[in-house]
Formats: structure tokens, sequence, C-alpha cells
């Protein structure tokens, strides 16, 4: 069985082994033990943790493949992102220099530098091993951490981002990144993505651009992937997007990838997910079943999966297995939180 629940200290070694294996870009999980073991006791305290508004808590979640023991993707969410370090975006925006005598009107984009996600809930570390790249997994790996935000609406902000990794090739380099080490940063990309992904930003205010940038005196390669998205991360993108996020003109200030957004209580998985009360039955009846993901209400005990389900709906039930009801550590009559998948 496939489920999902909160990282723990023996999970290390599979976390080390799926940060060497995201590659460059993925900022969130840097190829750094010092780093790596502070985030699973950081989250370890995030969900131990009595919050009744967002802070500085960041849960992340693994998917754990109970046949084998393995641990085979990652997912997170920061509750309150800049909180403690700035946090920095490029807007999109544009100037108009105009005259009437010479009948001139030239719109220019702009790229200014922001913190305006400043409090903002961001979802992310989102990782799946080649092998389990089927069955559904990477949707249920994406819209679990909508159904612990659904339960849990206290720790966390109304405003969701995410963070879209932008366009650079095999070797991590970015033709965005390529002009702005060129007249600014003088440190490599690969470089100035890990400073960032260990919590080290001090240099971005030092030298990054403190005007307005005017996109057109930038190359036509880093014109180009302005606000576009590393090939990999197209389906991740299509499934925020199906959930109801969007570009609101705010890019990476690196890469240039797209954040997007949406408000908590309107996204799909949070709005279409309903609570039942547990009936087991290991009669083997499957009529009416459908798939669904369903996830108990706890928070340091938090559990997720996906399976098929009979529901009652005038009964307000849903009939599980005693399998499905020990992978969720819930009993009869307990709550559980469904969303069909």
């Amino acid at each position: 069985m496939i489920i999902i629940r909160p990282i723990e200290t023996t999970d290390y070694d599979d976390l080390y082994r799926i940060a060497i294996e995201s590659g460059h870009g993925f900022t969130s999980l840097p190829v750094n033990e010092g780093i790596l073991r502070k985030r699973i006791s950081h989250s370890e305290e995030s969900f131990k943790a009595l919050v009744n508004q967002p802070g500085d808590q960041g849960y992340l979640f693994v998917m754990e493949d109970t046949q084998t023991g393995q641990v085979v993707g990652t997912t997170g969410i920061e509750a309150a992102v800049g909180l403690d370090n700035a946090f920095y975006h490029y807007h999109l925006g544009k100037v108009v220099h105009s005259s009437r005598e010479l009948d001139i009107h030239n719109t220019v984009e702009t790229l200014a530098l922001c913190n305006d996600y400043t409090g903002a809930t961001e979802i992310c570390t989102l990782f799946l091993q080649e092998s389990h790249r089927k069955n559904g997994n990477g949707r249920f790996l994406s819209r679990v951490r909508f159904l612990f935000m659904a339960e849990h609406t206290e720790r966390f902000s109304d405003c969701v981002i995410a963070e879209m990794r932008g366009v650079s090739d095999e070797n991590g380099k970015s033709p965005f990144y390529d002009w702005l080490e060129e007249h600014f940063l003088s440190i490599e990309f690969t470089r100035a993505d890990y400073l960032t992904g260990i919590g080290n930003k001090d240099f971005i205010a030092e030298l990054m651009p403190k005007y307005p940038v005017y996109v057109n005196l930038l190359t036509k390669e880093a014109q180009q992937v302005i606000n576009k998205v590393h090939n990999n991360t197209v389906p991740a993108l299509r499934l925020l997007e199906a959930e109801g996020f969007s570009r609101r003109g705010y890019v990476d200030i690196f890469d240039a990838g797209p954040t997007v957004e949406a408000e908590r209580s309107q996204i799909r998985a949070v709005r279409d997910s309903n609570k039942y009360q547990v009936l087991i039955d290991d009669s083997g009846s499957v009529e009416g079943a459908q798939k669904y993901i369903v996830c108990n209400t706890k928070v340091e005990g938090f559990r997720a999966t996906q399976v098929k389900l009979t529901v009652r709906e005038t009964a307000n039930q849903v009939v599980i297995t005693s399998d499905v009801a020990q992978a969720l550590q819930v009993q009869q009559a307990d709550w559980v939180r469904l969303l069909s998948n």
C-alpha cells in the first residue's frame, strides 16, 4: 500500500537520496546533510506544535511504499514564508514611454524586485521517484497537502503559492540567470540556487539590481524564458492549474519561473473534500466503490492513502477495510476526510 505521512528522523537516508535524484533547481532539498537533518527536525517540531495561526512551521511529508518500507516521494508546506528570511520575487509590470508631439507610444515590460508574498503559505518540495510515477501517485502527492490544509485551516494563510521551476539545461544553466550573473551576481547559477536553498539570502539584497529592470535590455534568450517552466515541471503546473492556481505576474529571481497562487478556501481539493465517519467492514463488498484520497484528521499522526471506497452519503459514513483503517491509524466511528480522485 502507498501511504503519505509526516517525515521522521529515520527517513534521512531516503531524503538524502531524493535530494540527489531531484537535481538542479530543486532548492528546497539541497544536497547538504546539516540542512536536510535540520529540515527533518523542524518538520517534526512543526507537526507537534500547538498552532492557532500560521508561523514559521514547515511540514514535510513522505510517500512510503509499505510493501518495501522505502520512501519514494516528498511533498511539503511552508506555513508562512518570509517571516524570518526575506522572500524575494520579481514582479512583471509595464512602463509607458510616450510623446504626443512625436506621436510615439512605447510600452515596456519591467521586472521589479519585491517581497509581496511575505506571510503566504507555500506548497513545495514535490518529488516522486521515477519507479512510482504511475497509478496517480503524483496527483496524490500534490493534492494531499490541500486535504491537510482543509482539516487544519488555522495553520495556514488565506493565500497559497507555489514556485514553479524555471527553464534550465541538464547542467543547471539558466538563460535568465546568465544575464544576471554577467551584470550583477558574478557567481554560477547552481551556487546561487544552493545558497538560497540553505537560507543564505543576504547576497540577494547586496548584489541584485535594486531598481526595475527593463525586460527589453535582457538578452533574447533571457527574455524568452521569463514566466516559462522547466519541461519536467509542466505536469506539476497543470495539476495546480486544475486546482484553481493561476499566475499573477510574479517570477523567480534566478530562473524566472512563474509563481502561481490561489485563495486557500477556493482550491478545488479544499472545497470539494468532505468528512465521513468510519465504518470498518471486511466482507469484501465493493458495490458502488470509487477511488478516493482519504486521510485521518490528526496532525502529528497524519496518514493518507488512495483506495476504492464505498460512501454512504445519507448516513455520512465511509466503509473501509481493517487494512485501510490500520494504515490510516483510525478506528470504528472515527472521522476521515475524503476527496474523489
